[in-house]
């Protein structure tokens, strides 16, 4: 029987509040406790808590054949932690159905992969403590990297962590003529398994579910089955990967987002010869056809599924390039709030949100950000980083005097 896989990243970052030149050195707390708290408590009623108790419904409803799978950022388990612990009691009732499987990540939603392999490796590791602790001692067995950023030598070294798996975009321009509904493997390190986003389909429901311009508006659980149903018969598994704010918020409840969820499940158990699968299970029972080459990073943002999102202009260079140049000096400061500030200022929101794209890829930069435009995010981190610089500097003079 051939299979779909879904997928979806739960984050949401924590957002800086309006920080002036004149703060710098005088203010040392950056994050918008009132915006963050706000936004958590909203997105928890219009999505977390609908969409999870819909999703325990379906894997009772059908005994465990329903399945699904999330990548939960340690930035986002804080903050469920502190504004919504109701929220992570149901994302624990939904693992516990053993139907739901949790996917490593790095800690802070950061972009680590493309500049330190030491400070991926570290915030991978502390994601994993992190799910760890709050799901009974879980240790998940595949990974996802932050936006889906993937290339050959990130999945090598996520290979070298041990990690049985890795998901990314299933982008034209890596695969070319072939299909993403196979499983692939990484061309360092053949072991690593690599699954493919179907972005067709995917984003069929993500992001042109509620839009009425669209030729295939109203989307309909038969008109989907109809769809899988063309998928050539030995193309194995079929990767839907979305956002899961897609359910509630991106797209609203009346749009009939959940009613089309809800029958999803029926209709493609009596409409099709596909079920469900988690991650894990696909990378057991399907056979990997060939390496896939990518020896540039891709993610699957934007039409370029490039990294041109968070790393596409001098802007989102300068204050990347300037934020890790304090690696070194970060990891000998032991001080609780040093490292804590230092993980949420790699969360990958802060550059995306200073991207400077124009037309339909921009009006998604600009629906996500809270700033009027993207130079005043340049302005606001950059005070925040020079204040943190500030502070790291204060705290190796200390380190050097004793």
């Amino acid at each position: 029987m051939r299979t779909i896989c879904f997928y979806f990243q739960v984050h949401q970052p924590l957002r800086i509040k309006p920080y002036r030149f004149f703060d710098i050195g005088d203010d040392h707390y950056y994050w918008d406790d009132y915006s963050n708290k706000s936004i958590m408590r909203k997105v928890a009623q219009k999505c977390y808590l609908p969409m999870n108790a819909l999703l325990l419904d379906l894997i009772n409803q059908y005994n465990g054949a329903f399945k699904v799978s999330f990548s939960i950022s340690g930035v986002c388990l804080d903050q469920f932690e502190a504004y919504a612990p109701d929220v992570l009691d149901s994302f624990k009732k939904l693992v516990a159905t053993g139907h739901v499987e949790l996917l490593s990540e790095t800690d802070g939603h950061a972009l680590c992969a493309l500049k330190s392999k030491d400070e991926f490796t570290r915030m991978v590791k502390k994601h994993k403590e992190k799910i760890k602790k709050h799901f009974d001692g879980y240790e998940p067995k595949v990974f996802r990297n932050t936006e889906l950023i993937y290339s050959d030598t990130i999945g090598a070294t996520v290979s070298e962590m041990g990690y049985e798996g890795i998901l990314t975009e299933g982008a034209k321009h890596i695969l070319g003529w072939k299909s993403p509904n196979y499983v692939y493997q990484n061309s360092i390190k053949p072991e690593l398994k690599v699954l493919l986003k179907n972005f067709q389909l995917s984003d069929d429901i993500a992001f042109r579910f509620s839009n009425k311009t669209w030729a295939d508006y109203p989307l309909t659980t038969d008109k989907f089955v109809k769809w899988i149903n063309n998928i050539p018969k030995e193309e194995e598994t079929l990767n839907l990967f979305m956002d899961y704010e897609t359910f509630g918020e991106h797209q609203w409840a009346d749009s009939g987002i959940f009613e089309f969820m809800k029958a999803l499940p029926n209709a493609v158990f009596n409409g099709s010869d596909f079920g469900f699968s988690t991650p894990s299970e696909v990378l057991k029972h399907a056979k990997m056809i060939s390496p896939i080459h990518v020896p540039t990073p891709i993610s699957w943002a934007d039409e370029e599924r490039d990294l041109t999102a968070w790393l596409g202009n001098d802007l989102q260079d300068e204050a990347f390039g300037k934020l890790y140049e304090l690696e070194d000096k970060v990891k000998k400061i032991d001080d609780a709030e040093i490292q804590r500030d230092w993980v949420y200022l790699q969360t990958s929101d802060h550059f995306y949100y200073m991207c400077t794209k124009f037309f339909s890829d921009g009006d998604i930069h600009a629906y996500f950000s809270p700033y009027d435009s993207p130079y005043d995010a340049f302005i606001n981190y950059m005070n925040v980083l020079s204040d943190f610089i500030l502070r790291v500097e204060k705290k190796i003079k200390e380190i050097k005097t004793v």
